[in-house]
């Protein structure tokens, strides 16, 4: 099999060598098999275990010829995974027997006693056109999720940085997970990036997932999958973001804003690669690197009870902390300049630099954004510059903040963005601190920034 996995096939029959002489015939020709002989047992090892096809009779109770049983269990199996191809056979063989079947979803029908070479290619047609079919539900559901643009580029001249430099090579090319450490906006999702990038997983796309932005009610949904019927717009089964990471790697982001139950289901996945999707009972497997960011302090959050010191364990195998950009002013300059280079491309503008008061003024501004921040000055500096050089005004550092108006002169969602941008500056932008003092959850707070573009 050239090294690929077994083929893995379900054999059903209520005759023990019957299932014998398959198993052995499968066996010899690559197959990996399991075997039932009965109606319950077969809906039983369907339900919780992954099988590329099922080769089944139609007839289990002694002295039937009707098929009736392997009919209404067609039915049933169809419920359980609309996918999964299962090829019928009988000693009772008819056209109408035949017909039936097929239109009750089984691919293909086979008379006993069987032609071993028809069976074996009725079987591996029918295990191709469905790993056909399932690679192209996985590259149209990566297409949704991954965005054309370049990859941000990790620049990192002081000090500070070149410490994480040599942390990410030594451990990008490992399979360990990583816990990804820093204040909002220094750019841990770039470090994760670059650690995929060097990894041996690096082929797969790396998926991202905004935990901090997930409801209970879209978890499961987003990370493991659901099936069709799962819940009220559940109009079709969705591969979830594990099982798009198979083989590569998945990016949990702000993932001390997950409540303890989601952080369960999550232990368990992280435990033994399985998990099932929302409705279904069928249990999945997935070999995935687990990456995560946060800018809380998880030992904290596990004194207070709010995250689990197991979880922990398994997601910091190491731990990568970014410091903020006002500790390593070496970066701002270069990266100021590749922002510029960026946005004036973007909005098909040309500048040549920063004037010296404006690279003053970003040497002495204190970045409580880091440089998420720095990336929005340059940017409102190109739109607002007219060309050839951005001056100090253009940025907009020292602007009035807008505080500053009247109260009863605002919107209501001009004061609570205030009042967010407050809190995040009281706790030097600690989110779960500054969710705490507004009287949020940590994702509800993640939410509103998301709203309010910040």
């Amino acid at each position: 099999m050239n090294g690929a996995p077994k083929p893995r096939v379900l054999i059903a029959d209520d005759l023990h060598e019957v299932r014998e002489a398959l198993r052995l015939l499968l066996k010899a020709e690559g197959f990996e098999t399991e075997t039932a002989g009965s109606p319950a047992e077969i809906l039983q090892a369907v339900t919780s275990r992954e099988f590329d096809a099922v080769l089944m009779d139609l007839n289990y109770t002694r002295d039937t010829t009707s098929g009736r049983e392997g009919l209404d269990l067609l039915t049933r199996l169809r419920g359980v995974d609309d996918s999964l191809p299962i090829v019928v056979m009988t000693a009772w063989a008819s056209v109408d027997v035949a017909v039936e079947a097929m239109r009750r979803g089984a691919r293909d029908f086979v008379e006993k006693p069987w032609e071993n070479a028809r069976l074996l290619a009725i079987l591996r047609n029918q295990i191709d056109l469905r790993k056909a079919l399932r690679r192209g539900q996985r590259l149209e559901a990566e297409n949704e999720l991954l965005r054309s643009a370049s990859e941000p580029t990790l620049i990192a001249e002081s000090p500070e940085m070149q410490r994480v430099i040599g942390l990410i090579e030594r451990i990008g090319p490992s399979a360990a997970n990583v816990l990804i450490t820093g204040e909002s906006g220094t750019g841990k999702g770039v470090v994760a990036r670059a650690l995929h990038a060097i990894s041996a997983r690096a082929a797969v796309p790396m998926m991202t997932v905004n935990t901090g932005g997930l409801s209970e009610a879209v978890f499961e949904s987003e990370l493991f999958g659901h099936v069709r019927g799962a819940f009220t717009d559940a109009k079709t089964d969705r591969v979830g973001r594990f099982e798009l990471a198979d083989g590569g790697t998945i990016f949990l982001d702000e993932i001390a804003n997950i409540s303890l139950a989601q952080q369960a289901k999550l232990l368990r996945v992280l435990e033994t690669g399985e998990f099932e999707r929302l409705g279904s009972s069928q249990t999945r497997s997935a070999d995935v690197r687990i990456l995560s960011a946060t800018n809380a302090d998880l030992r904290e959050e596990i004194a207070a009870g709010r995250f689990r010191r197991d979880l922990l364990f398994r997601l910091n195998t190491v731990e990568i902390h970014v410091p903020p950009l006002r500790e390593r002013r070496a970066d701002i300059l270069p990266l100021a300049h590749h922002f510029l280079e960026q946005r004036a491309l973007r909005y098909r503008k040309t500048f040549l630099g920063f004037e010296e008061t404006a690279r003053t003024a970003l040497l002495t501004h204190p970045w409580p954004g880091n440089v998420r921040e720095l990336d929005h000055a340059i940017e409102h500096g190109v739109l607002m510059g007219q060309g050839g050089y951005v001056r100090a005004p253009d940025l907009a550092l020292q602007a009035a903040a807008p505080a500053a108006q009247r109260l009863e002169d605002m919107t209501l969602e001009d004061v609570e963005k205030v009042l967010i941008q407050k809190a995040l500056a009281r706790y030097g932008g600690n989110v779960s601190q500054a969710a705490q003092a507004l009287g949020l959850s940590r994702s509800a707070l993640y939410r509103r920034l998301e709203k309010h573009g910040l």
